[in-house]
């Protein structure tokens, strides 16, 4: 059984919004609110939603680039939110990021070569002396040249820039790496490859990775487990399988029917409704309930928390769930 790796616990991340001559703090923007989800080892989590929902706060959050109001981001036994400075000079190296952008994340002044073993010189991993060879392997890794050591960021293609970043990420040897959006805006055979390029980098370094999408195709092509995000809290979460095709919640449904097809036998594609709530103000009750098409009175008052419909199949959705229920006891 895979040992838990990453643990995040009620974790809430709010930005204050402050008005007045004195910038006096009004309200705030709840942009992950109350998440709780687990990485283990190994495995690929896939967080999924719209653009807006708070896929990369959350990213950025367990990063430690952004405070987080409360709650826990457990690493292994170790609070990543309460650690001390040294504790996080040591772990900063076992969690890695590859940012949706390699144009803005990659040091314009520096050549690929000391990009790629900043880190690891670092935190001592490997020595002055050692580098350029060290910087040979990672590139090989990727798919690149060593002929590039020496040229810098902005001679490069967009899918040659996101493999000299997964490079990078590597080069600290990580334990896990977090993927935000960090094939969004390649081409459609640039992502395949470098989806690939991850999938066999995580066989091969017994990586653990959270990838972040809001293209819940991709999400599916990649992820073991899959958990759906909506206006900063966790809707439905579950094994590949059983979301893609054994979906509860009605955003879920409506993400998956989004997916452009060529099977003209495709069900009823679901169009949403109604305005994404905004984190400042966000709806009573279930938060979706402004865009649902099934929702009754108890949604407006109700807040609907994570159950069990099976042992690894969550959803947060007392409607849907008490039906699903009903039919699993007739079947039986």
């Amino acid at each position: 059984m895979s040992k838990t790796t990453l643990t995040i616990e009620e974790l809430k991340v709010y930005f204050p919004v402050k008005k007045g001559l004195f910038a006096k703090t009004v309200d705030y923007v709840k942009a992950v609110d109350g998440l709780s989800l687990t990485l283990k080892e190994n495995q690929t989590l896939g967080v999924v939603g719209e653009s807006g929902c708070g896929k990369s706060t959350l990213a950025r959050a367990i990063m430690l680039l952004e405070k987080s109001y409360s709650g826990t981001i457990m690493y292994k036994e170790c609070n990543l939110l309460k650690a001390s400075s040294n504790q996080l000079r040591k772990l900063r190296k076992n969690i890695q990021m590859i940012f949706q952008d390699p144009f803005n994340s990659l040091n314009p002044g520096m050549t690929i070569m000391d990009l790629i073993t900043e880190a690891p010189i670092f935190h001592k991993l490997i020595s002055k002396n050692e580098k350029e060879a060290y910087a040979i392997d990672l590139l090989n890794s990727v798919g690149l040249s060593e002929a590039i050591l020496h040229r810098y960021p902005h001679e490069f293609s967009g899918g040659q820039r996101q493999r000299i970043s997964v490079a990078r990420a590597l080069s600290a040897k990580p334990e896990i790496i977090i993927c935000d959006e960090a094939v969004s805006a390649l081409d459609v055979s640039v992502q395949a490859q470098v989806i690939n390029l991850l999938t066999d980098l995580r066989e091969k370094n017994q990586l653990s990775y959270i990838f972040i999408s809001h293209d819940i195709s991709v999400i599916a092509h990649i992820s073991d487990y899959i958990a759906v995000m909506y206006a900063g809290q966790i809707v439905e979460q579950g094994p590949v399988d059983t979301i893609i095709n054994h979906s509860i919640h009605p955003y879920t449904q409506a993400l998956i029917s989004a997916v452009p097809t060529i099977d003209k036998t495709k069900k009823e594609k679901i169009t949403l409704t109604g305005e994404v709530p905004s984190p400042i103000n966000p709806p009573s009750g279930c938060r979706f309930h402004t865009r649902c098409r099934y929702a009754k009175e108890q949604c407006k008052t109700q807040i609907p928390t994570l159950e069990k419909l099976t042992e690894n199949h969550l959803v947060a959705c007392p409607i849907f769930l008490s039906s699903s229920r009903s039919t699993k006891n007739e079947q039986r």
